[in-house]
């Protein structure tokens, strides 16, 4: 980790604008000058720490009278946490029975950049020594998960995620940017994603796409296990059982229309 001379200075500044947050919060408006008195710095510099938080929408100015006030950034923020305590809590009522009826480990993975971020995760009973993989992010090419994701994202994350390299990870990771983009037709056309000894030999993972209230898909659910329990003969039942609970998920995040 850096330990340079500007870092002092950084972390100072983060704190200022920090406090400057909570002061709004506290008190709803507040001037330029004021903020300086209270930080007891120039209003040059507490000036350039507000019009940095504005620029990220984090505060917004009221026209008539010069004031900040917070600003939509932080609901945008709020709201994404809620989101995504939200998914846990309504897949966790559908999941373990998932996990059970497959036997093998459950997951629900959101976009997160360029990769996919686990969130939760419920053990089926035929799992041993299992791995935690909540708060792991994982490439979206290599992975089940992933490859929902990235298969009902924008057009231009498919070609950030091609320009960044699809690296093999496994014997049959997919790595061609044409067979990748014709497996996510394939994953949009019949409704899951599969990875076959593509993240980790010996591991084979099956994932169907949850969707929110306006119909977008918001996570995605996989069941997973060694590929010797999982082979590829028996991954369409699996798949069957995997998208019938992502649409019990789906309908309790408010999504009743058809699966994707």
């Amino acid at each position: 980790m850096s330990n340079g001379p500007g870092d002092g200075s950084a972390v100072q500044s983060v704190d200022r604008a920090l406090t400057i947050l909570k002061l709004l919060a506290r008190n709803g408006e507040l001037g330029v000058s004021e903020m300086a008195a209270v930080l007891g710095v120039h209003r040059s510099t507490a000036f350039r720490l507000v019009a940095t938080l504005e620029s990220h929408d984090l505060v917004e100015q009221d026209s008539d009278r010069g004031r900040y006030r917070l600003g939509v950034g932080l609901v945008r923020l709020a709201g994404a946490t809620s989101a995504r305590l939200d998914l846990v809590r309504e897949s966790r009522a559908v999941t373990p029975a998932l996990a059970r009826t497959v036997g093998e480990t459950v997951n629900v993975a959101v976009l997160s950049g360029r990769e996919a971020l686990y969130v939760d995760q419920v053990a089926g009973p035929s799992a041993l020594q299992l791995h935690n993989w909540v708060g792991q992010r994982i490439p979206l090419h290599a992975t089940s998960n992933g490859k929902v994701l990235l298969a009902h994202a924008p057009a231009a994350l498919y070609d950030e995620v091609v320009a960044a390299g699809l690296p093999g990870l496994a014997a049959r990771t997919v790595t061609d940017p044409g067979l990748l983009r014709a497996e996510l037709a394939e994953v949009r056309r019949r409704g899951y994603a599969t990875a076959v000894d593509e993240l980790e030999d010996g591991l084979s993972a099956v994932a169907a796409p949850i969707l929110g209230a306006d119909g977008s898909v918001v996570a995605s659910l996989s069941a997973s296990g060694p590929t010797f329990r999982m082979p590829e003969k028996a991954i369409p039942a699996v798949a069957e059982q995997v998208m019938a609970a992502a649409g019990e998920v789906s309908a309790r995040m408010g999504w009743f229309g058809a699966a994707v």
